[in-house]
């Protein structure tokens, strides 16, 4: 049956991409993502810190998300002794997961290198927590 033309025509909202394109979008930017994360790695592995820090800078302009790059970038700014860079990054971690045991590890290491000690103590704690919550899953699962 032909439409009315005396009525207005159904609107029906775009709500974005497909969502097989945006599963490949979000694909090809983590592949990019992590091409850059082993370009950073051939970098530590070569002693050469500032490249690997342009190559996680890299990576995670690709993927802001990818905790491997975030960790990776975190570490190599504490290599340079970086410090409070190497916090923020790792609070970035935290704030992305904040189960993550290895960002809590790596903060309170950080704190302790500034003489923030009671950072330092609570970071811990919480990765301590965190550690005892993962082996009771383990356990219990």
């Amino acid at each position: 049956m032909p439409e009315d033309p005396s009525k207005p025509a159904e609107h029906i909202p775009a709500t974005g991409p497909e969502p097989s394109a945006q599963a490949s979008a979000q694909a090809q930017a983590r592949a990019q993502a992590e091409d850059h994360y082993y370009a950073a790695l051939d970098h530590v592995a070569e002693g050469d810190d500032n490249q690997a820090i342009d190559a996680y800078r890299r990576s995670l302009a690709a993927d802001p998300a990818f905790t491997d790059a975030l960790h990776g970038l975190s570490r190599a700014l504490q290599d340079l002794n970086r410090l409070d860079e190497a916090i923020e990054v790792a609070q970035q971690i935290s704030a992305i997961d904040p189960d993550d045991i290895l960002a809590h590890t790596s903060l309170s290491i950080l704190y302790q290198k500034k003489g923030m000690v009671p950072e330092a103590e609570a970071e811990g704690n919480k990765a301590r927590v965190l550690g005892w919550k993962q082996q009771l899953k383990k356990v219990s699962g």
